[in-house]
């Protein structure tokens, strides 16, 4: 099997809420998703998805891995797809770096592989190991009563994990916790996420605010190993590492010298299911949970999620994102869908879901 065409579609995901707040003034209300269509010579394709989640969130943007894209896309033309080895060789060596710009091709690759082993990803990924998983929604930063409020609504749905954006002043941020606090109960856990926002001092102010109450988890507090891992030695807030997790060496550093409990493996960050799947196999072997998701992204990002998170062995599979879920526009008829605060991979081979071409219109730019 031989890689023919590569096309490359455009379109815009907006936030289903209105504004998605985080700290820093970063404001999300629409973002540009890249989908990357594989074709091969035996008529199998494979599809994936990129998007960052604006320009400074972290060094990714939309315009950059179409560019990047451009650049990989040519190398690929004759490669089999199922050899995944081969692939990311291929990428290694026309561009340096870019991961979040490979990562639709790998996921692309992963898909067409399924099929052509008429297997699911999640079992290529090492196998099945449950039929559903947990998911968490984000809260966006807002006062304390508007948080509250979009988690009762959300716990309405089935969802019984929250991550709170934070990263304002402490006293503010721990009264948007103890709110959320207030209107949930045992079955719900809340992460305090300051996605790297505050500086040392105020994350070490925050830190102690927030040990006065239960079912808390503190995420990145700061926006350097550093900084939080000196947070992590002032508090027993169990710390989980978001941002900073690149590749194996930043995973090995975390867990080392930070004292992670847990990480947040973003399929995209760390350049596609490829890598992931070996991050995520160390996380489980070192005995560190894990959150699986992306930085953003429509139905082909979920389905990728959902295969990964779906393949990961359940006591160490924290929550995850369906980040479909939290957008307006569907490529692929909505699925997989979640139900009740709860996700699976949508049945089939690959990655299990059917895109409409003729929705994305025309390639932004194709190779062949």
């Amino acid at each position: 099997m031989r890689i023919e065409r590569i096309e490359v579609f455009g379109y815009d995901l907006h936030y289903i809420h209105g504004t998605y707040v985080m700290s820093g003034g970063r404001v999300v209300s629409s973002l540009p998703s890249t989908v990357v269509r594989v074709l091969t010579d035996e008529e199998i394709e494979g599809w994936g998805e990129v998007c960052p989640l604006g320009q400074t969130y972290l060094p990714a943007f939309a315009e950059g891995a179409r560019a990047a894209l451009r650049q990989l896309a040519p190398a690929l033309i004759g490669a089999d797809p199922r050899n995944l080895a081969e692939v990311n060789i291929r990428m290694e060596g026309v561009l340096l770096g870019q991961g979040y710009a490979k990562s639709p091709l790998d996921i692309a690759c992963w898909d067409i592989l399924g099929k052509a082993t008429g297997q699911p990803v999640a079992t290529l990924l090492g196998g099945r190991r449950q039929e559903r998983f947990p998911l968490y929604i984000a809260v966006p930063l807002g006062g304390a009563e508007e948080m509250a409020h979009y988690v009762l609504d959300r716990r309405a749905e089935g969802i019984h994990r929250f991550q709170l954006k934070l990263g304002g002043r402490p006293s503010d941020d721990a009264e948007r916790v103890r709110r959320v606090v207030e209107v949930t109960d045992d079955e719900d856990i809340i992460i305090a996420d300051a996605n790297g926002g505050w500086r040392m001092q105020d994350a070490i102010v925050a830190a102690r605010l927030l040990e006065n109450f239960p079912r808390v988890y503190l995420e990145q507090p700061c926006s350097t190993l550093e900084e939080c891992t000196q947070v992590r030695r002032v508090t027993t807030l169990p710390m989980i590492y978001d941002e900073i997790v690149t590749d194996v060496p930043s995973l090995v550093a975390v867990v080392q010298q930070g004292g992670a409990g847990g990480i947040n493996l973003k399929i995209s960050r760390v350049g596609g299911l490829t890598k992931a799947r070996l991050m995520r196999d160390l996380a489980e072997a070192l005995g560190i949970s894990l959150t699986i998701e992306d930085t953003w992204g429509g139905d082909v990002t979920t389905a990728a999620i959902s295969h990964l998170a779906a393949s990961t062995r359940p006591e160490l599979l924290f929550t995850v994102s369906f980040m479909n879920d939290w957008v307006k526009e569907h490529i692929a008829g909505w699925q997989p869908r979640s139900r009740q605060g709860y996700g699976a991979p949508k049945a089939g081979a690959g990655l299990g879901v059917e895109v409409d071409v003729r929705g994305l219109g025309k390639p932004l730019f194709s190779a062949d």
